[in-house]
């Protein structure tokens, strides 16, 4: 459960550049006021995979659209473990804090286009747009509301998790039940809590069930989505 060495492209004020407009299937998910506004005040910025976006304790002075690609946040614990925090897939915003630092780091999962929004200019539209206020404070509770359920998630059965994992990334990616995953099993390990080993034998196990099936490593298809929710109550 190491990190991979990343490479960072710095966020400086000359290296971004105007939003172009974006092909509308990017966008089909994050049709809201807070989405497009960030499209029409930010500036785009791309990052190869794997590379950092942001790090753990830096300051929090931009948020973040996802345009295409997907982002994962990570922390180091103390033994040297990486715990993933969160993914982020297009159209999802993130990056935005409670505190004046990061209290993740931010890495690119593949290439990825993301809009660069500053944070201060974010909240002084809040201030004068009733509309992007909600979507803020829509936004944060939201994100409170997946840091507990991350939390809730880490105290099940491994079988259980990796369930839960599935049905959320199907919500999230709308495809019905084929599930394209973006990020690595390393990737799902470090966000459930488990070993790669385990997540790859709990998926073969729902497999023999039937209850999914792993045509590849990078896609799954839920065969029994009532199994599934069964295991995720």
């Amino acid at each position: 459960m190491l990190q991979q060495p990343a490479v960072r492209p710095a966020i400086r004020t000359d290296s971004l550049r105007p939003m172009s407009p974006a092909p509308r299937s990017d966008f089909d998910r994050s049709a809201n006021p807070l989405a497009q506004s960030m499209q029409l005040m930010g500036a785009a910025m791309s990052f190869p995979r794997n590379s950092e976006i942001f790090g753990e304790n830096e300051p929090a002075d931009y948020v973040y659209l996802v345009v295409s690609g997907s982002v994962r946040t990570y922390k180091i614990l103390s033994d040297g473990r990486r715990q993933v925090g969160g993914f982020y897939l297009a159209g999802d915003i993130f990056g935005l804090e409670f505190a004046d630092d990061h209290s993740f780091s931010a890495e690119a999962i593949s290439d990825a286009k993301v809009v660069v929004v500053k944070r201060s200019a974010l909240t002084a539209l809040a201030g004068r747009d009733a509309a992007i206020a909600r979507e803020l404070f829509a936004l944060t509770g939201r994100e409170l509301g997946r840091t507990r359920d991350h939390v809730l998630l880490l105290v099940k059965s491994a079988q259980e998790r990796v369930a839960s994992f599935l049905l959320e990334m199907a919500t999230r990616t709308s495809t019905g039940n084929v599930v394209e995953l973006p990020m690595s099993r390393q990737d799902i390990a470090d966000y459930l809590g488990l070993t790669i080993e385990t997540v790859s034998r709990t998926l073969r196990g729902l497999e023999t069930t039937a209850a999914i099936e792993v045509p590849t490593s990078r896609r799954i298809v839920l065969r029994n989505r009532a199994a599934l929710s069964r295991l995720n109550s």
